[in-house]
Order: structure tokens, then C-alpha cells, then sequence
């Protein structure tokens, strides 16, 4: 694997620290399937460049977290030509992160990166749960003539029969997608969006208990005043105080054992998209490492 120089990478730091706890950065900006506004494929790369922007200390935690942590950003590789080829190349890469004994944190791209990051893990981990930020469900068995549609990742994540999905934030899916969820709702626990108001952290931290967990943060999760910079931005969606009270809780109930963000979609005009994008790394691996 071929890395970015410290300065190059994400948070653009003087030299490398050599903490024993690993981090690879790696941007895989795949855009394949998209089915309203693309960009997507730049997404890795502005986040990137944001980083360098991002406070060091950290407010809340009272340090700087990225002493806790060894960083790393791979090189994006050429992506290749055709989807499924590209997914099995995503897949590769993962596995050569977790022979690494680090923590992958995957920039998408689309959403579509979540199954083939998941093909990866579920060799290693017997049970895992992923935690789906995210305004749709992804649970169509399709879309548009692809099987492998960012519209599909969590129903091709259940593929795999050692996985089950807490989604959060979930406020448009389709009939398909809802009779499916019913069907499967012993491996799908839903917290819907129109019912925030509602949401029960201790709920929460109970289902996770002690489990090994995988976090997709898909951007369209927040409310579309606050990231309008996405593939199918949604109304009604998180605002930053809702996605950090959730990232602590899964942090401190559960053993998170990589992450991706994914689906921003660059705006020249929105620079703050970006920013909010490379802080909501930040802040994923400081609750990774430093609570």
C-alpha cells in the first residue's frame, strides 16, 4: 500500500505519530450508481483538503485527540473501470488493512462502498452489527437495474448472515424496503427519523452492549439545511449535537471496529459541507480513541 505524506494526508499533520493504535485514511471516491445529483467521486478528496482546516484540540474532550492515534492516508488507487470489479478492489484493500492490525476509516464515494468494506470484515468477526446513520433505509433489493446500487447497500450488507443493522435516522424508504424490513426486523432495528423526539439513548447502548460494530455514516443523514452538499439531501435529519450524542453512545457500548463516511457530493459554494465532513472524522476516531 502506498500512503500520502503526514502533511498530505487527512489533517495534514508535521510528521507521523507513532502510537500503536493504527489509522488508515482511505479515500475510495467511487461513483458508479448514483441516481439524482452526482460528485461523489471528489468526495475523499475535499474532505481531505478540509482536514487540514480542523482545530487540533478538541473542546469537548479537553486534549488532542490525534495523539492517541497512529494516522495514515492511503493513495487513492486508479478505481476500476466496472462496479463489481471496483468493489472487489475496495474489498482487497480492507483486507490488507485489517493484516495491518489498524482501524479502517474508508471516504467514500457513494454508498455503495459499505457492502465490499463489509465482505471484508465478515471473515474476520464472527457477529457483526453496523450502525447506518443515514435518511434511507438502502434496503431495495436493487435499483434501476443494479444489483449492487448504493440504493441496496444495507440489504447487500445482510447478504451476509452473520450481520445484523441498527439504522438511525431513517425518513424516506419505499413500500419494497418497508415489507422487508418487517420480514427481517430480527436483524433490522430501526430508529425513524420522525420519531427523534423519542429516541432512547439507554435503548441504544443496550442493543450494542459489548458487540463488535461497524459505523456507516452516510452525509444525507443530517438534515438538508445543514448538508445540502449530498447525492439526495433530506429534511427532518440530524443536526451535530443529535450525531455526536449517538457516536458516544455507540462508542462507549460497543467494540467499533472501522467506519466509513460517505455520499458527499462537493459544492464550490459550500466549502462548510466539506469542513463538516472531515470534523465529523475527527471526531469519529477521537471517540474511537480518546473516551
Amino acid at each position: 500500500m502506498k500512503f500520502l505524506k503526514p502533511s498530505e494526508g487527512f489533517l495534514g499533520l508535521p510528521k507521523e505519530n507513532k502510537n500503536k493504535n493504527k489509522v488508515y485514511i482511505i479515500p475510495f471516491g467511487l461513483e458508479k450508481t448514483v441516481s439524482y445529483s452526482g460528485g461523489t467521486k471528489n468526495g475523499p478528496k475535499k474532505i481531505i483538503e478540509a482536514s487540514h482546516q480542523v482545530e487540533l484540540f478538541d473542546e469537548e474532550l479537553k486534549l488532542e485527540p490525534y495523539k492517541k492515534f497512529n494516522i495514515k492516508t492511503l493513495k487513492q488507487e486508479k478505481i476500476k473501470s466496472k462496479l463489481n470489479d471496483s468493489l472487489n478492489q475496495l474489498s482487497k484493500i480492507i483486507e490488507k488493512t485489517l493484516k495491518s492490525k489498524c482501524f479502517p476509516l474508508t471516504l467514500g464515494g457513494e454508498h455503495s462502498i459499505t457492502p465490499a468494506i463489509i465482505k471484508a470484515l465478515v471473515k474476520k468477526y464472527s457477529n457483526l452489527t453496523i450502525v447506518q446513520i443515514d435518511a434511507h433505509a438502502d434496503l431495495r433489493d436493487g435499483y434501476m437495474g443494479i444489483h449492487n446500487s448504493h440504493a441496496a447497500a444495507m440489504r447487500r450488507c445482510l447478504d451476509n448472515k452473520n450481520v445484523k443493522i441498527v439504522s438511525i435516522g431513517i425518513r424516506n424508504l419505499c413500500q419494497e424496503e418497508f415489507n422487508y424490513f418487517k420480514k427481517n426486523n430480527k436483524r433490522i432495528k430501526i430508529f425513524w427519523g420522525n420519531e427523534m423526539h423519542k429516541w432512547s439513548m439507554e435503548k441504544l447502548s443496550k442493543i450494542l452492549k459489548n458487540k463488535d460494530v461497524y459505523l456507516t455514516f452516510d452525509l444525507d443523514g443530517f438534515d438538508s439545511s445543514l448538508m445540502p452538499a449530498t447525492g439526495t439531501p433530506e429534511p427532518d435529519g440530524l443536526f451535530w449535537s443529535d450525531a455526536m450524542r449517538i457516536l458516544k453512545t455507540v462508542f462507549k457500548n460497543s467494540n467499533v471496529v472501522g467506519a466509513d463516511v460517505n455520499e458527499l457530493a462537493p459544492n464550490p459554494h459550500l466549502h462548510a459541507c466539506d469542513f463538516l465532513a472531515a470534523k465529523l472524522v475527527y471526531k469519529i476516531l477521537s471517540y474511537k480513541f480518546a473516551i
